[in-house]
């Protein structure tokens, strides 16, 4: 996709995954958090609507409980990704109410995503 095209989007959906917003693939980097929310609140200064899709829920959640070596069950990755969603959400909020910016969390089951009318 060339600049223009991007230049003239209007909604941009920024996924950023967790190799860029941990810390070794444990715990939440704040640092790098806050350097994203700093571009993100540019777009929105510049009239862009701002979408981020996040990873990082699971490293968030091992650092919270003490785990330093990644589950390989998935009772334990769930119970990781919970305990790690609140931390997440945390973070965001904080840093984007720095910018003074909205956070909203919406949760999407695979229904929402195979029927656009819902």
């Amino acid at each position: 996709m060339s600049r223009a095209a991007y230049a003239g989007s209007g909604r941009w959906v920024v996924k950023i995954g967790s190799a860029l917003l941990t810390a070794g693939g444990t715990g939440l980097d704040q640092p790098a958090i806050a350097g994203w929310v700093a571009q993100l609140a540019q777009l929105r200064a510049h009239g862009r609507e701002v979408v981020v899709v996040s990873s990082g829920s699971v490293a968030e959640g091992m650092s919270r409980l003490g785990w330093t070596v990644r589950p390989q069950h998935l009772h334990e990755l769930q119970a990781a990704a919970a305990v790690g969603q609140m931390g997440l959400v945390q973070t965001w909020e904080a840093q984007f109410k720095r910018h003074d910016i909205h956070t909203a969390q919406i949760l999407l089951t695979h229904d929402d995503l195979s029927d656009r009318k819902r």
